[in-house]
């Protein structure tokens, strides 16, 4: 028992060294504003999206890409309907996209999909020379800054961009305010502070402006592993790509509703963030040892946290009754011991979740007693991660799509947090 004990410690220990960067973070998010630029000219854009099915949303981020307060003449959006049984292409046609249809079941994920198309804008649209690609899902939404904004950051030199990403149905229930206040929080004690120390920022899912030099030279997308933006991000900080942030350019997303659905797109991540440490790991640990701040950021970010707060608490709760049968005398240490491994973890995302709520408070589109209600819902919702990652291990895990049914302009998104008050 007192080798539990002493494990106990030592996880605790680890942990918080290995993590404490990141409560820096907080308070460089908290202190300093994000970073302003200015651009010299405006760049040529296409703007790619992945789409297979989405029908009822893709209208939507067409419509707001072509309300954008950037030239038209400079952005063309195509669309690759991916593997679609719907009218997906006929809607996005009708929309103003230049759309492609791909059939291949043998090749199934985004990562695929946008290799496809970058091929054919490069043999057949070379001829408009786009500078970078802007990458969305097809159930995003954007503020009608969000093109001006990027460019801005493109000018100054950065070649991968990731942008600020807020939530279409943050109101819906205690899953969507789950995902959508991870992602605020990311965006702005993440994202921002490393912009804020120079270093390397992170593409999380969709929202991300990649230069064509740079598909270019990886010959295309290259990366297709479960998480492909993750695989992504990590290949470009291990050859030295300092990937930017936005924080002035805001996409709307949609997230899913149900835990069923939840479940399947969070296997996913689980499992894709296992693929990208086991294929990406090796060489971040030795981007550490050059000196590499942002290798040791990314290394900890894929590493399976998760599973490692599971196994404490998991030895913690079979070491109870074992104490018990045998009457030892640690036991009582042993309860404590896992009653605060529970209570910390709860309280340090409850934590995260009021900085978060307060500094983006006008961000958040819902009522106010939502917004406080799902103060005490976050934690549990980050608490039902810790099985979804065991699971991972052992489960084979294939892309699937989540369905997208949130059909909102950017202006009904934000209108309705004053509906509701």
């Amino acid at each position: 028992m007192k080798a539990i004990i002493i494990f106990n410690c030592v996880i605790s220990v680890i942990f918080t060294l290995c993590y404490a960067y990141q409560f820096f973070y907080i308070f460089v998010g908290l202190l300093k504003k994000p970073l302003t630029f200015i651009a010299k000219r405006r760049h040529r854009f296409a703007v790619v999206i992945s789409a297979r099915n989405e029908s009822g949303v893709i209208g939507n981020l067409i419509q707001s890409i072509r309300a954008q307060k950037y030239p038209s003449e400079l952005v063309d959006i195509f669309v690759v309907a991916d593997n679609c049984t719907d009218n997906t292409a006929q809607v996005a046609r009708d929309a103003g996209a230049i759309v492609y249809e791909r059939f291949n079941r043998e090749q199934v994920g985004k990562g695929y999909a946008l290799d496809w198309m970058f091929k054919i804008i490069e043999e057949k649209h070379a001829d408009k020379n786009y500078e970078g690609y802007i990458i969305f899902d097809a159930d995003n939404v954007l503020d009608e800054n969000y093109i001006e904004e990027m460019n801005k950051v493109f000018d100054n030199g950065y070649r991968i961009i990731t942008s600020y990403r807020n939530s279409k149905n943050y109101d819906t229930n205690w899953i969507t305010a789950g995902y959508s206040l991870w992602f605020l929080r990311e965006a702005r004690y993440l994202n921002n502070a490393r912009m804020q120390l120079h270093t390397s920022c992170a593409i999380s899912g969709t929202g991300f402006l990649v230069s064509a030099e740079v598909i270019r030279e990886n010959d295309g997308w290259i990366h297709h592993l479960l998480t492909e933006d993750i695989e992504f991000t990590t290949d470009s900080i291990i050859h030295g790509e300092k990937i930017g942030y936005c924080a002035k350019a805001i996409l709307y997303d949609e997230q899913p509703t149900t835990l069923k659905q939840s479940y399947t797109q969070r296997l996913r991540w689980a499992k894709g963030f296992y693929q990208v440490f086991s294929n990406y790991g090796g060489k971040l640990f030795k981007g550490i040892l050059k000196g590499s701040f942002s290798c040791y950021d990314m290394l900890m970010t894929i590493m399976p946290a998760m599973l490692l707060t599971l196994c404490s608490i998991a030895i913690n709760a079979v070491a109870i009754p074992v104490g018990l049968i045998n009457h030892s005398p640690e036991l009582p240490t042993l309860i404590v011991t896992l009653l605060q491994t529970i209570g910390n973890f709860y309280a340090m995302f409850f934590l995260l979740g009021v900085i978060t709520t307060i500094t983006e408070w006008d961000q958040i589109h819902c009522s106010k007693p939502k917004k406080i209600l799902y103060l005490f819902t976050f934690p549990l919702f980050m608490l039902t991660y810790v099985p979804i990652a065991v699971i991972a291990l052992f489960r084979k895990i294939e892309w699937k799509p989540i369905n997208h049914s949130v059909s909102k302009s950017v202006s009904e998104i934000c209108g309705h947090a004053e509906v509701s008050e």
